[in-house]
């Protein structure tokens, strides 16, 4: 059973709050749905806590009320915190009570979330010590300043540190949430969130966030220069065995090292780069579907198709609808 938390804070913005906790109730009432289980049952516990445990009027005017203080969460599976209205030190000046809170969460291995500047109270307490770390893109330099041992990234929009994560914006929270609830729920379940929540916008987490220790940052050079040829020649038929030789290594080899560097074997990752690159074509180009799976790399549109499906749960046409629908032209 899911147990979230939110935590509310008179400098917070709701929406970094509510996005998230909408994405994670659809899942957890399509869970209900696929199950065939009560509609009164909900495997999904969250609660909104903050100091005081009553309740508390957020930085545009909203007012929250509060399931308790924060010294009644023992124990949760995922702590949102949330983005600060304007300058974070106020937040950091009035609520430093917070900050062993969150070290004793973090020593449980509890996910914890920053969106935008609460990632300010994630490094307070330490916890981003020579982690990578992102927070809005206007306070990257104060951050930098004030917390020269974490590892800033000012080109990611969400980092990964173990169980510690930061997202730039609320923008960017939707995505880190699509990949909490395949965590929560499964893959195919977050593909049927990420399709109702504006999958026009939406990254999928592993192509785009800093993950420290995995995928891409990894100190294999060999495995970085095949992801490199993997990601550029994408579109052309390649076949692992000769580019394995081509390295000086057995095809057994190069497939352990990758899975070791990156979690997946070099096909998936290959699969993973064509299907990215198919739905940014079915999002924004006219290409029949023969031709967005032939660009991606496919000559047999009905394989793609099926490759397409298994992965978004929808058809490539389908997806084409979706998108096309929540666009609009300026007449």
């Amino acid at each position: 059973m899911p147990d979230i938390t939110l935590l509310v804070l008179p400098e917070a913005l709701p929406s970094s709050l509510s996005l998230p906790m909408e994405m994670l109730t659809a899942a957890d009432q399509l869970a209900r749905i696929d199950r065939h289980t009560d509609k009164k049952y909900s495997s999904l516990t969250h609660r909104f806590v903050g100091p005081g445990g009553a309740e508390i009027k957020t930085a545009n005017g909203l007012t929250l009320k509060l399931s308790g203080d924060i010294d009644a969460v023992q124990n949760t599976d995922l702590l949102i915190i949330p983005a600060l209205w304007r300058n974070p030190r106020t937040a950091l000046r009035n609520h430093r009570n917070i900050l062993p809170w969150l070290q004793r969460l973090a020593l449980e291995k509890t996910l914890l979330c920053a969106v935008g500047t609460g990632s300010f109270l994630l490094a307070e307490a330490g916890l981003l010590d020579d982690k990578p770390a992102t927070t809005h893109w206007f306070y990257f330099d104060s951050f930098a300043q004030r917390y020269p041992r974490v590892l800033l990234q000012r080109h990611h929009l969400i980092t990964e540190a173990g169980n510690i994560y930061c997202a730039g914006s609320v923008n960017s929270v939707a995505d880190l949430t699509i990949h909490f609830i395949e965590l929560l729920y499964g893959r195919e379940l977050a593909r049927k969130v990420e399709a109702q929540f504006s999958p026009e916008i939406r990254q999928p987490f592993a192509s785009h966030a800093y993950s420290a220790g995995r995928a891409d940052v990894h100190s294999d050079e060999v495995i970085v220069q095949v992801q490199d040829y993997l990601r550029t020649n994408c579109a052309e038929t390649l076949h692992m065995p000769e580019l394995a030789k081509q390295l000086g290594l057995s095809l057994r080899s190069l497939n352990r090292r990758f899975k070791s560097a990156t979690g997946m074997s070099p096909n998936s990752y290959l699969l993973q780069q064509r299907l990215h690159n198919a739905r940014d074509l079915l999002r924004t180009t006219n290409l029949s579907i023969a031709e967005v799976a032939m660009t991606a790399g496919y000559s047999d549109s009905d394989y793609f198709s099926r490759l397409f499906r298994e992965a978004m749960k929808q058809t490539p046409r389908d997806y084409r609808e979706s998108v096309r629908g929540k666009l609009f032209t300026v007449i």
